[in-house]
């Protein structure tokens, strides 16, 4: 329990970890033997899913729950504070890794194949033909790959979402003002707005794909670039539902009284991850559609 004088609150002995380990093993494990084409694999992801979804909502409940009897001090708030920092930190080192394979494909192996340093002579040997232009759209193996069409464009579906993104950017904060102001109707109007323009980006998306899959043929086996397309933007369509559905959380707790003006770490979290997700798009755009 939390004392007067600073005591740091420990909870009691939780099932909630071993729930969620078991989850995200399902879901993994489903996910790569789906890829590898195993029949049980879909199954398993979802029975995954469903197991990390009871978790991830008997958990949070239990947070919000301690919060709302006054159990957490400041250090328990500074604990949760340099939590969530090391968390979206490890997000970005996620993202990292996939904008260097990007950045590896564009900058330096296509090149390379292409003859750009004379002591590399695989391209010869193997594919004589070899055109090292990105976007990766000459297989030199075409009857190996689901060769793409056309690429994506940047100044369609993907400039909307730049627009969507960047304004739910500008939603949130004014939500975080009103709160800090004590206006709870700003709070709430300035959420709900910023949960619809999230709910939309992944509609749009979704929508974006169904295009690139049944007219322009771009998969995640079109190649080098159908893949590192599909993990950026997919990755990242992921997280924008993950912090839509956190903003959402946090709406229905404005609209039930939850949050004062000195006290709503929850919602400064969920801003946080949500700016987060808007800066990864900015480079998607950048780098992925437009560049």
């Amino acid at each position: 329990m939390t004392e007067a004088h600073g005591g740091y609150y420990v909870p009691h002995g939780s099932h909630w970890p071993l729930l969620g380990s078991i989850g995200l093993t399902s879901t993994l494990v489903g996910f790569a033997s789906k890829l590898h084409g195993a029949a049980w694999g879909g199954t398993l992801m979802l029975i995954g899913l469903a197991i990390l979804a009871v978790m991830m909502f008997g958990w949070f409940g239990t947070v919000v729950h301690e919060s709302q009897r006054g159990l957490y001090n400041d250090q328990v708030d500074r604990s949760f504070r340099w939590g969530m920092a090391w968390f979206i930190f490890s997000e970005v080192m996620f993202f990292s890794a996939f904008f260097g394979a990007l950045f590896y494909a564009r900058v330096l192996s296509i090149p390379w194949l292409g003859g750009a340093d004379p002591r590399e002579m695989t391209h010869l040997l193997l594919w004589p033909s070899f055109e090292a232009i990105w976007p990766l759209l000459h297989m030199p193996e075409p009857d190996k790959f689901d060769v793409p069409k056309h690429v994506m464009e940047a100044w369609g579906v993907p400039a909307i979402n730049t627009l969507i993104l960047l304004s739910s950017g500008v939603t949130v904060t004014w939500a975080h003002w009103g709160l800090k102001q004590g206006n709870r109707g700003q709070l709430i109007i300035g959420l709900a707005v910023t949960v619809a323009l999230g709910f939309l980006f992944v509609g749009l998306q979704a929508f974006e794909y169904h295009h690139a899959y049944t007219e322009l043929n771009l998969k995640l086996s079109s190649g080098i670039y159908g893949t590192v397309f599909f993990m950026l933007t997919g990755f990242h369509g992921a997280h924008v539902t993950i912090g839509a559905i956190m903003l959402l959380v946090m709406l229905l707790r404005s609209i039930r009284g939850h949050f004062t003006p000195d006290h709503h770490f929850a919602f400064e979290a969920a801003a946080w991850y949500w700016h987060f997700v808007d800066v990864v798009w900015l480079g998607l755009f950048t780098f992925v559609y437009w560049i």
